[in-house]
């Protein structure tokens, strides 16, 4: 398992991309989002997402050989995210082989789990990540 770091996320920065990416009315206002089953004002699903991408570039991705990724698997978002919510992730790498087509790239996969300061399950998914293997052909 690693440890990726944490991200708080501000009320101004949940609003600004609700206003680009998911303007839906508690994303983007207090009055909507009290009368939303989340309660108040929380961030999209997808500003979650993106925070835990953040965080795995700047934590584990910046520092290796990445090629991309094929995508993302059972994504769920399991509880709201909050202005002032400190969210930690968590990387756990669950299989790796060669790619059958092109041994110069290892297929990695991972689980990634996000959760809040109350140590909430907020996020999980699973996904793959390309990555240029140091002895192409070598077992992995």
């Amino acid at each position: 398992m690693l440890d990726l770091g944490s991200v708080t996320p501000s009320r101004a920065e949940i609003i600004a991309f609700a206003q680009q990416y998911d303007p839906q009315p508690f994303h983007l206002d207090d009055a909507a989002a009290a009368q939303s089953m989340f309660g108040k004002l929380c961030a999209s699903g997808w500003h979650t997402c993106s925070m835990a991408m953040r965080l795995t570039v700047d934590h584990f991705l910046g520092q290796a050989a990445g090629q991309g990724s094929p995508g993302l698997d059972n994504l769920r978002w399991l509880k709201p995210v909050f202005p002032g919510d400190t969210l930690s992730l968590r990387l756990h790498i669950i299989g790796a082989r060669p790619m059958g087509s092109r041994p110069e790239i290892g297929l990695t996969r991972a689980k990634w789990e996000m959760f809040n300061q109350h140590n909430e399950m907020a996020l999980t998914m699973e996904g793959s990540f390309m990555f240029r293997r140091r002895a192409p052909g070598a077992a992995a």
